[in-house]
Formats: structure tokens, sequence, C-alpha cells
């Protein structure tokens, strides 16, 4: 059964670790991760970004496959699926479709419309028992092959959204979707400081984990960061072992060329990405 993300955050926040968000792309993806964090005992968030769900056939469709899996698996460890970066209508159809967390991104409006939009889902998702993440300051990442380096979220503008009763907040703190360019400075502490004294107990949102180096990782936690999002990391790793099975000529050997065997090293790939993972954000046993 799929469960809100808030408990699991406000642990997480507490215990001063953070549950892993992993993008789900396929079967293969929501298989592997389930069965991780089952595995590990750790808490896991599924998300699901807008292009990933129209992949997938439909939010519906993904809802039936990750209920299936967990009753077919047996996973008894909180699982949360979450919209990643939602509109405000991807929001209403994840809401009518059964997702259990929303993420609304209105980091690319105007203040007062983020505010507002942000406003009229807090008190539907409370109603519905659901989590909701909102986000202040966009996160940077590639577009048209230019990477953006990401903003600096404003802690007053933080404050304002956090005291609307969200379940957490994505701040951007300098971090980016994708791969992080040479010259990336690193994450804004600093920043971090200013948003966590003036939003208080609200769980972080740390977007863009791939590539930010463990130690910042370890820190951005300390510093009140309670989830943190995986996504890039798992589809390099899952291409490499692909490409490594196809390349070693594993495909043309007997029945090689079957799915099921063709995918199963990127399947295991992804496994072992998701394992290190949730060990260096410290949620392993904490289901």
């Amino acid at each position: 059964m799929l469960v809100s993300a808030k408990d699991m955050l406000n642990k997480a926040r507490d215990g001063k670790y953070a549950v892993g968000q992993f993008n789900i792309n396929n079967l293969e993806w929501t298989k592997a991760i389930l069965l991780t964090a089952q595995e590990l005992k750790s808490p896991v968030i599924l998300g699901v970004s807008e292009g990933a769900g129209k992949y997938m056939c439909g939010y519906k469709t993904v809802v039936g496959m990750v209920n299936g899996m967990i009753d077919s698996l047996g996973i008894t460890v909180p699982v949360a699926l979450h919209l990643d970066h939602g509109t405000f209508e991807g929001a209403k159809a994840c809401i009518n479709a059964g997702f259990s967390s929303i993420m609304f991104d209105g980091s690319h409006l105007p203040f007062e419309e983020n505010f507002a939009k942000t406003t009229a889902l807090v008190n539907t998702c409370d109603v519905l028992g659901l989590s909701l993440e909102a986000e202040v300051g966009a996160i940077g990442g590639e577009e048209d092959g230019v990477v953006g380096m990401g903003e600096c979220a404003d802690p007053e503008e933080c404050k304002k959204i956090a005291d609307l009763g969200v379940t957490m907040l994505a701040a951007g703190i300098g971090n980016i979707h994708g791969k992080y360019p040479e010259n990336w400075p690193g994450l804004s502490f600093e920043t971090l400081e200013a948003i966590k004294a003036k939003v208080g107990d609200m769980p972080l949102v740390l977007h863009g984990g791939t590539g930010i180096p463990d130690d910042q990782i370890k820190k951005a936690i300390s510093l009140g960061v309670a989830k943190i999002n995986v996504n890039t990391e798992c589809q390099l790793v899952f291409q490499e072992a692909t490409r490594k099975y196809i390349e070693a000529g594993k495909d043309l050997e007997g029945k090689g060329f079957d799915p099921r065997k063709l995918l199963a090293p990127g399947f295991e790939a992804i496994k072992a990405k998701v394992k290190e993972k949730m060990e260096i954000f410290g949620s392993v046993g904490k289901a």
C-alpha cells in the first residue's frame, strides 16, 4: 500500500538521515528500486516526472504497476509514489490517479502565482492525506546544450511557502539536474543554513543528487535535508551495463536477445546504485 512521504521524512529529519527519491522510467526500474528498498529495510520514494508518466501510458498505469508490484513482491517498507516537478494540471491528474505524494513546481512562475497555486494544493492534499512538495528558486540543469547554474532560493520566500503547511520544501542551493559541469562551485551551505533558520522543522529536499560529492551530501543532511532526488545516475549505470552486454556480443549467444536477459545487467546496475545511495543517505534499516 502506498503511503504519504510525511512520516518517513519527519523521521529522517529527526534521525539526521535522508530518504532517497529514485525516479522510475519502466518496469525494470521500479522493480529494481522496490526490491533494493525491501532488502535494505529502507523507506523509499518513487519519483515520476510528467514525461515519464506519459511514456508509461499515463498515471493510472503507473499507479496500477506500482501497487501490483508492492503486492506481488511482498514489499513491506514504506513506499511513496511521488509526482516530480509537476505542473498544477499534472498535480491534479496525479491526485485523481492515486499517487500518494505530489510535487508542485511553481519555481519558474512569479512568486505570487507559485504561492497561490501551492495554497490551493495544500488544502486538497491535507484532506486526502497526501504529502506535498513545493519549490522555491529554480534548480539549474541542461537545456538545449547550455548548463544553467542553479539559483539560490530567497530564504524569505522559502518561509512564506513553508508557512502554508507544505510537507517538504525544495529550495535551490546551487544544485542542478543532470551532470555537473567541471566549473560547478558546489552547494551553497550559507543559503541552506539561512533557509533552515527561516523554515525551522520543515524537511528540505535536495534535487540533482547525481554528481554531488558524498561529503557535501552528508553535510546537507546534517543541515536539514531529509529527501534527496536521484535520477541521472541510475540512467547512466543502466546504459553502461546494457552497452557492455551488447558490446560483449551476449545478445547473440543462445537466447541472449530475450529482453529479460538483455535488460538484466541494467536492472542489477540500478539495484547496486540504489543500494550505494541508500547507504550514503543513511536510510538503511530505517523502515
